[in-house]
């Protein structure tokens, strides 16, 4: 039998396969299934900053807010109940398994919401992921101000927590190694995952509306964090997960050659089944027993931008060698 076993930000895995953020892991029931099938850890269902805004909005229509103070009653009682029901999240999922449980906070300020990072430590959760969605589309704001944001938040719920935190970022930088770097030297960090799926936008041209696309990945977009867990894991000591389009053994090896430490399953789940879990676990067997290895550590990072022969093709941009002699 392999050793398939890895540690994650300090907690130990029985397997690199955690089932990041989603409407699958806000669910003590399907929680459960997940552990069953050999999830060795889950990341709960983001509270969204937008998601009590609009709980909130739906509120105030509700209530008469016309008298002095209603309002701020609403609002104060609206957050309160959101966060009431997350914390209930986290204890039921910490009695249902025996697997590491992940708060995910999702938060694009350090606005004082994220006070109740405390909250969810008391209620038991191993670790905090900061979901930090930051899209630099303001041109008003200068990299260092959208790098200030990254730091004020990581600093405010640092302050409040002893439990381990990851940061789940973007990666949209215009310099996203140093971005990582920096972030890592804080101290207050103790891994990263790359990266943030943004909502991505699409037009009907028939109905002329905006409309969403790709709700799930596809294994062609694994490449993105392919490319920067290979470069970052070779620069800094922290731990790496890959996140967006793994979706098969296949996927998971190529990350785990490129330095990662674990990686985060969502879209495949959510088509292949809770069963899928199990199925990639098979499959990173079999190869492991082909290539003789017997853990995981024998092959972490073999292929990062340290280790690969040729290295620089994680930093190619251009697609001159494969399409220069077409004519």
């Amino acid at each position: 039998m392999n050793d398939l076993s890895t540690k994650y930000l300090g907690l130990d895995l029985k397997n690199p396969l955690i089932v990041g953020s989603c409407g699958f892991t806000g669910s003590i029931d399907t929680i459960k299934e997940l552990a069953d099938n050999n999830a060795a850890a889950i990341v709960l269902k983001s509270l969204f900053e937008e998601q009590i805004q609009a709980e909130l909005s739906s509120n105030l229509d509700s209530y008469n807010t016309d008298y002095p103070g209603a309002t701020d009653y609403v609002r104060e009682y609206t957050r309160g109940n959101e966060v009431e029901n997350y914390l209930k999240l986290i204890a039921g999922a910490k009695k249902a398994v025996d697997i590491p449980v992940i708060a995910s906070i999702n938060c694009v300020s350090a606005q004082e919401w994220v006070s109740f990072a405390k909250s969810v430590e008391q209620e038991g959760a191993d670790a905090i992921e900061l979901n930090i969605s930051l899209l630099p589309s303001n041109p008003q704001m200068a990299s260092k101000d959208y790098e200030k944001q990254y730091i004020e938040i990581i600093d405010s719920v640092s302050e409040l927590v002893t439990v381990p935190i990851t940061l789940k970022m973007s990666q949209y930088s215009s310099s996203l190694a140093n971005l990582i770097s920096k972030l890592s030297w804080t101290g207050k960090i103790s891994g990263f995952v790359l990266f943030n799926r943004y909502y991505r936008p699409n037009i009907d041209i028939d109905k002329m509306v905006v409309t969403s696309q790709d709700i799930l990945s596809s294994p062609a977009e694994a490449s993105g964090c392919l490319r920067w867990v290979a470069i970052m894991s070779g620069l800094i000591e922290k731990d790496l997960v890959a996140s967006t389009g793994v979706h098969d053994s296949d996927g998971v090896i190529r990350q785990i050659l490129a330095g990662a430490t674990a990686v985060q399953l969502v879209s495949t789940v959510y088509q292949n089944g809770f069963g899928q879990i199990t199925t990639i676990l098979e499959g990173i067997e079999k190869w492991m027993d082909e290539k003789s290895f017997s853990s995981l550590a024998d092959f972490r990072g073999r292929l990062n931008y340290e280790n690969a022969k040729d290295s620089a093709v994680f930093e190619r941009t251009q697609f001159m060698k494969y399409y220069g002699g077409m004519s």
